[in-house]
């Protein structure tokens, strides 16, 4: 599995978290250990550029997703194949503020975005109270199983 790490922003980050976080969630999703995803932080700026332009929305946000080969969750007797995932565009700043308002530390909102990014890169969406329900779910899951790993390391 190739998950390539490029921060673009002024604010350290802990990459090898965010590593392991993508190699845990893509594990627990059944994706093929071949895919590639692409996860790079960007300072507010550049992301209100991304929002506006894809999105139409002013202003930065935490996380965007931009999904490639439109691979879908596999199974353990079936896992997605090969391919490359797509992008995860994270934003430091804002997760930073999201995270002191949320009350736990700046790591733990991007670890939070990347897998929410990585589930938007796998087809989930939360329009709809139950695709929300679902996708917050396995969310919440794959959050509590690394943070599992992580303490047994």
């Amino acid at each position: 599995m190739s998950i390539e790490i490029n921060n673009e922003s002024a604010v350290e980050i802990d990459e090898a978290a965010l590593q392991r976080l993508g190699e845990f969630a893509l594990a627990a999703m059944h994706v093929s250990p071949e895919a590639d995803l692409n996860i790079v932080a960007v300072d507010e700026a550049a992301m209100e550029q991304l929002h506006v332009q894809w999105m139409d929305e002013p202003g930065p946000t935490d996380v965007l997703s931009f999904p490639m080969d439109e691979l879908r969750p596999g199974t353990p007797e079936q896992p997605t194949p090969a391919g490359l995932l797509g992008d995860i565009v994270l934003c430091p700043q804002v997760a930073e503020s999201q995270a002191e308002t949320a009350g736990h530390s700046t790591l733990d909102e991007l670890l939070l975005l990347t897998t929410h990014g990585i589930l938007h890169l796998l087809g989930y969406d939360h329009a709809e109270p139950e695709e929300k329900r679902e996708m917050f779910g396995i969310q919440r899951d794959i959050l509590l199983g690394f943070h599992v790993q992580e303490r047994r390391s």
